[in-house]
């Protein structure tokens, strides 16, 4: 096979991953955007369960109840919302309602990419693959979570203290809101990852465990930056909320890394076993 065949070939095998992909997630974009989710109780055997149905609604839709749920969640009471663009509300929608089809297709996403990316791996990483999937999706959501639920609410809590101390009026752009919750929650999502990709790196052979440790002070750095540049606002606040676990994070990693270094360095320095005569 000539190098442009197999590059076609290559090609054509993306186009067929994306396009099953998107057969996934467009349905689900176009369900949140709508339809609204009703909810009722059921009364099973005596006992009340919640449940809900969906039903066309195309502007109080999935997004738009999630983003009432954000607002009660995470914003301080007495905060005013103000749609200060024309479409600010619509792009809320949107935003929303892209992080929630990215959640929801995740592990068709990751399904898709690990069928053509598996064929092309050699059989250590193959078995890497398998043993950093689940640890990375966990990681992933329970830092995701932390940042939506605990982090986030309390961010916007320590800032409007100083809005309050000041004596300025609580207001805050609905797009302004959207973009920070979303991305600041998104943040510790991908900050919960670094362990396992120090890790993975290590297996690979690609860093020594060593190394990391070795370049502990360019880590906080780089810490310190990314919290920078993936926060949305411009206080040192928000960077150091980031910053501080991301290091920590990167700290047990290393330690993790340069464990398993240590052990598979034994295993091939320790003598095979003596085969007794029978």
């Amino acid at each position: 096979m000539s190098d442009l065949s197999r590059v076609l070939a290559i090609l054509g095998e993306v186009r067929t991953r994306l396009v099953r992909i998107a057969w996934v997630l467009l349905p689900t974009f176009g369900f949140l955007l709508f339809f609204e989710i009703v909810p009722i109780r059921l009364d099973l055997f005596g006992i009340a369960v919640p449940f809900g149905y969906p039903w066309p609604s195309p502007f109080y839709n999935v997004t738009a109840q999630v983003f009432r749920a954000m607002v009660a969640w995470m914003l301080p009471p007495g905060v005013t919302l103000l749609n200060l663009g024309v479409g600010d509300s619509i792009l809320v929608q949107m935003e929303i309602g892209m992080l929630l089809t990215l959640i929801v297709g995740m592990p068709w996403i990751v399904h898709e990419v690990g069928a053509f990316l598996v064929p092309a791996l050699r059989r250590n990483e193959r078995a890497l693959l398998r043993q950093i999937g689940i640890p990375a999706t966990a990681l992933f959501a329970l830092g995701t979570a932390l940042g939506l639920f605990l982090i986030t609410p309390f961010t916007f809590l320590l800032l409007f203290k100083y809005v309050a101390a000041m004596g300025l009026a609580p207001v805050l752009g609905v797009q302004e809101f959207v973009t920070f919750a979303l991305l600041y929650s998104i943040a510790f999502g991908l900050v919960f990852e670094l362990p396992v990709f120090v890790y993975a790196l290590t297996r690979l052979g690609i860093v020594r465990g060593g190394t990391w440790m070795k370049h502990w002070r360019g880590a906080i750095l780089g810490s310190l930056v990314f919290g920078m540049v993936i926060t949305p606002d411009n206080s040192g606040i928000t960077m150091l909320l980031i910053a501080t676990p991301m290091m920590a994070l990167y700290f047990g990693g290393a330690y993790f890394a340069a464990r398993w270094e240590r052990r598979a360095g034994e295993t091939r320095r320790r003598p095979p076993a003596a085969v007794g005569a029978g």
